[in-house]
């Protein structure tokens, strides 16, 4: 999959970006909990980032991240098996200790995200 268009957009949101392969790697391998969000700034993704900006503050023991999905980098996140099956954008990957426990797709309630960050996190 050829990425020649991207331009270096940044997710504007209040999340933590993460912007390359070696710093995903860093961020699951150096934190218990973390959820990445790939996405881009479209109507499927936008709602996710601003409920998970809105519940970050309720899951202190997790960091949350944004990855462009337009990025190259983000090959590590659209290559994971866990995800070769998702069929719309943002992908939602949740880590415990660097292994990937729970995946999403599209957009998702604040009572769904939350039950996912119950479940896994708490």
């Amino acid at each position: 999959m050829q990425y020649q268009n991207f331009t270096g957009i940044m997710l504007y949101t209040n999340l933590k970006h993460i912007e390359s392969a070696s710093e995903y790697n860093l961020v699951i391998h150096t934190s218990d909990n973390v959820m990445i969000i790939c996405g881009r700034m479209d109507t499927n993704c936008v709602p996710v980032y601003r409920i998970v900006e809105e519940l970050e503050g309720e899951y202190n023991q997790t960091g949350f991240y944004d990855m462009e999905f337009d990025n190259p980098e983000s090959d590590v996140i659209r290559n994971l098996p866990e995800v070769s099956g998702l069929m719309s954008i943002p992908f939602s990957i949740y880590y415990r200790k660097g292994e990937i426990v729970q995946t999403t797709a599209g957009i998702q309630t604040k009572d769904q995200i939350a039950a996912i960050l119950h479940q896994e996190f708490m």
